[in-house]
């Protein structure tokens, strides 16, 4: 059982986990030995996922997002099958999690009069700054 949040949790069932042949380098035994992991979770089809995290990453353009609904999560960072096992559902749970944060809404605000009024004067005693700057006229 994925654990999500204190009230989102994902069963096992619900989570394709395959095991193959990792890419690169790695001699013999990257060729006789399947440590990569393989996960894909349907968002669609998930019974356990709350409906407003199903929209949230249906919506995210998202790489590892396909466009049927899939997540699809390739792990082979580490040579031993359990940690990218550990490694891609700790990449799924984070993706869940970032669909769960809501941003905050934001209010657009003015500036207040008092402040308006210092740009003002600033402005006006700038200008007054820059006709000092003229030529000099003789007397």
């Amino acid at each position: 059982m994925l654990v999500i949040s204190s009230r989102v949790t994902i069963p096992d069932d619900e989570i394709e986990i395959t095991a193959i042949r990792a890419q690169g380098a790695g001699g013999q035994h990257v060729n006789k030995t399947s440590t990569a992991i393989h996960l894909r979770f349907d968002i669609h089809r998930s019974l356990s996922l709350p409906e407003s995290y199903k929209q949230r990453l249906l919506l995210m353009s998202h790489h590892l997002i396909t466009a049927e609904g899939m997540i699809v999560i390739k792990s082979q960072e580490y040579r031993s099958q359990e940690m990218n096992r550990e490694a891609a559902l700790e990449r799924l749970a984070a993706l869940i999690r970032a669909a769960g944060v809501t941003e905050k809404v934001r209010r657009p605000t003015r500036p207040g009069v008092r402040a308006r009024q210092r740009r003002t004067d600033e402005k006006t005693r700038r200008g007054k700054t820059k006709t000092l700057r003229g030529k000099v006229k003789p007397d």
